[in-house]
């Protein structure tokens, strides 16, 4: 579905919808997949591309949170766990089992972590994707070649999900498609409108491509902004207080050779008590994170040199071959929209994890906190109480058993059109047809020219970032080779979209400047 289409079916409606959505990310798709789902009349509005933010610079996790355990947040790894399984169910192409080894250098670090690791097992029941059991040196060795030796005493092996989370998202946009809703990027709102009675009547929106701004009349408006839900909160009531905390979390990207294997490392405890992961995807390790304060809210966040030097110098401290500047394919920054904590400041990662839907006076639905893991509950929770609000016919869920657009079981994990899903068909199909859309876009990189084609017609992307960044994921697996491809990939989409040359001189200005954040100097 190309975004015009979308764009004139919402200008097109002259009714009254009964859920407008504002935020494309994984709060805001879920939201407004379980409204769509449900046949209400659904608008989705995001200011930029879909997953543009945070929702695409994950460590690409689908968890119950084990760290979470260790908290005592009971109720939340319950609520993870269990949705961390329905995903698996629902977008098998996307999701899959991705095995854990925790390695020990205490002695007490086996049966520690096994029996927490079988609580954690025996929580995921049916949903579960593995036991965990305990690793003696020997098959420690064997499983993560490249960890330090010096005082290993064994490990503890456990299981839980990855998936590819930009992916997922256009997934869910196309989705939400095909129940009926409308789902729109590079629309942002500009302001919330109120009848006479100052409840939210609709929204003032401006088509960021051309300008143009335009009014939405609906039942209900839900802010699924994440990180800016202040913004929002502010068009409605100017001056409240926030109630988003932005913490920043950042990974770095290496080469395979890092880990040699399939096995991805938890850390679980590092020098100020965060967890660190290292994890096979796509070809590449991503590490990381990290959880630090930030003050204001950006749509591309740089990583702090404090921050860099954390992951690089605690990998170094479990790997045989510590990382260093000079091998960082990447490095992506997103910020967790945490509930603003009550009371005496706390720690970042201290902060709750789990969601919270407000209303407000005005009558505007707000959903804040929560992870990819739980975007579907988020979504449940959050159309739940707007219906309720907008006063719209109480209707059930159907998303616990709702296969995505792509669902597709038993793909070719080693194909890398695997996260197309039932769609990869039709991309193969194209290549058929058109030998030249088979040509490799750079010579270190998989990715095709049939799949830039198919960016534009089915995925409506418009830009070189939603091409390079979220369609393929280029940026985030080599910055560098993402740069080198770009004018080819213009050219493509030029003449997909119908622009002039000017329009891909800018473009890949526009992309090499942004590009250049995400690799290291030196």
């Amino acid at each position: 579905m190309k975004r015009d289409k979308q764009l004139k079916k919402a200008v097109d409606f002259q009714g009254e919808w009964d859920v407008i959505v504002i935020g494309g990310g994984a709060t805001g798709l879920g939201a407004a997949l379980e409204a769509a789902t449900r046949k209400y009349k659904t608008l989705l509005l995001e200011m930029s591309d879909f997953a543009k933010g945070t929702s695409s610079r994950s460590t690409k996790l689908v968890h119950g949170g084990v760290r979470y355990l260790a908290q005592g947040d009971i109720s939340l790894v319950l609520e993870a766990l269990r949705e961390r399984g329905l995903m698996r169910k629902n977008a098998p192409h996307l999701v899959k089992n991705q095995s854990f080894i925790i390695p020990n250098y205490e002695w007490w670090g086996g049966p520690f972590y096994t029996v927490g690791l079988k609580v954690y097992d025996m929580m995921a029941g049916k949903l579960g994707l593995g036991p965990s059991i305990h690793l003696s040196k020997e098959a420690t060795l064997e499983a993560l070649p490249t960890i330090r030796q010096d005082g290993l005493t064994g490990g503890v092996i456990y299981h839980d999900g990855q998936f590819d989370d930009a992916r997922l998202s256009v997934n869910l946009a196309q989705t939400i498609i095909d129940y009926n809703g409308v789902a729109l990027n590079y629309m942002k709102v500009s302001g919330l409108t109120k009848g006479e009675d100052q409840l939210v009547d609709g929204v003032m929106a401006i088509d960021t491509v051309s300008g143009k701004e335009y009014r939405f009349k609906t039942k209900s408006v839900v802010n699924a902004t994440g990180v800016f839900t202040d913004d929002i909160l502010q068009m409605d009531e100017p001056g409240i207080s926030p109630r988003v905390v932005p913490s920043q979390g950042i990974h770095l990207v290496l080469d395979h050779d890092f880990l040699q294997g399939d096995h991805a490392i938890m850390i679980p405890k590092t020098d100020d008590g965060r967890v660190l992961f290292a994890v096979p995807w796509r070809g590449k390790v991503v590490v990381g994170t990290t959880d630090t304060l930030i003050e204001e809210a950006s749509l591309e966040p740089r990583a702090l040199e404090s921050e860099i030097e954390f992951v690089l110098n605690t990998a170094g401290r479990y790997l045989t071959r510590p990382p260093k500047r000079s091998d960082v394919r990447s490095i992506f920054a997103g910020l967790r929209p945490l509930a603003a904590p009550e009371g005496d400041d706390k720690k970042t990662k201290e902060i709750s994890r789990s969601h919270k839907v407000m209303v407000s006076l005005s009558g505007l639905v707000t959903i804040t906190g929560g992870k990819w893991t739980t975007y579907r509950k988020m979504g449940q929770d959050t159309i739940d109480k707007a219906s309720l609000v907008g006063g719209l016919d109480d209707r059930d869920c159907i998303t616990e058993n709702l296969p995505l657009h792509g669902f597709l079981k038993n793909m070719d994990m080693d194909d890398h059109l695997y996260v197309y899903g039932s769609d990869a068909k039709a991309i193969k199909d194209m290549m058929i047809d058109h030998p030249e859309m088979a040509e490799q876009l750079h010579d270190q990189m998989d990715f095709t020219v049939a799949e830039v084609v198919w960016a534009c017609r089915e995925e409506m992307a418009i830009t070189l970032d939603d091409v390079l960044a979220r369609r393929v994921r280029a940026l985030y697996l080599d910055a560098r080779a993402a740069i080198e491809m770009a004018p080819k990939v213009a050219a493509i989409m030029a003449r997909e979209l119908g622009e002039d040359e000017d329009w891909q001189v800018r473009q890949i200005e526009e992309f090499t400047s942004l590009a250049q954040g995400y690799y290291l100097e030196g």
